[in-house]
């Protein structure tokens, strides 16, 4: 049985979109649970350990070592501050940001280049422009389609708004990600917010991918 669950809602430090330009908060990405058959997934540890690990217990029977294996969208390292919490797991990324990452030394040393395809109806959709190498994950569930898109949504607001964040490697591709998240998805699992059913798919008309959040 393929199923997710949002176990923590990241946030945008500063969200320029409510007119902020400096951090007001303490940034972190969006964690989710993926289970497919006898995986658990999960993606984007963002939480420290401390925090993390109450979490999982207050919104999921998952323990810790029940993780098979640990997905990030990205290189940021807001994605991972939870990551020991899992050393029994295999640590993914895309191999453009893990090439890319392995300058920096530290505990996401022991990250490989994830597989196309993690478990059974959960494949790596690639999303660059945040980074060279964001990448989300497509589930493909009987009824529906969910992609977790990493930062390449951030929030409910950047979605509603046609809005890529300003801090990105490469705009045009991520104008090209925004659309090709908002053509394949039913629901949306945000990079910093909840999961969120897909408003624009009849919409894809009006969608011209605007200027960043700035």
């Amino acid at each position: 049985m393929l199923q997710f669950r949002v176990i923590s809602i990241g946030t945008m430090g500063a969200n320029p979109l409510w007119a902020e330009r400096v951090p007001v908060r303490e940034a972190h990405a969006t964690t989710t649970l993926i289970e497919a058959g006898d995986r658990k997934i999960i993606v984007n540890p963002s939480l420290p350990p401390n925090i993390l690990l109450p979490r999982m217990q207050s919104r999921t029977g998952v323990t810790p070592k029940e993780i098979t294996d640990v997905f990030l969208t990205s290189r940021d390292s807001a994605n991972y501050m939870g990551i020991t919490l899992f050393p029994d797991a295999a640590w993914w990324m895309s191999e453009i940001d893990r090439a890319a990452h392995t300058a920096e030394a530290g505990k996401t040393r022991r990250v490989k280049d994830a597989p196309d395809t993690l478990a059974p109806g959960v494949d790596l959709f690639p999303l660059p422009g945040v980074t060279l190498g964001t990448t989300g994950l497509l589930l493909g569930l009987p009824s529906m389609t969910v992609l977790v898109t990493g930062d390449a949504i951030a929030t409910q607001d950047h979605l509603d708004q046609g809005r890529i964040v300003s801090s990105c490697e490469d705009f045009e591709k991520a104008q090209e990600s925004f659309r090709e998240a908002v053509e394949i998805a039913d629901i949306l699992v945000l990079g910093r917010d909840n999961s969120v059913l897909n408003p624009m798919r009849s919409a894809m008309g009006r969608l011209s991918g605007r200027a960043g959040d700035e």
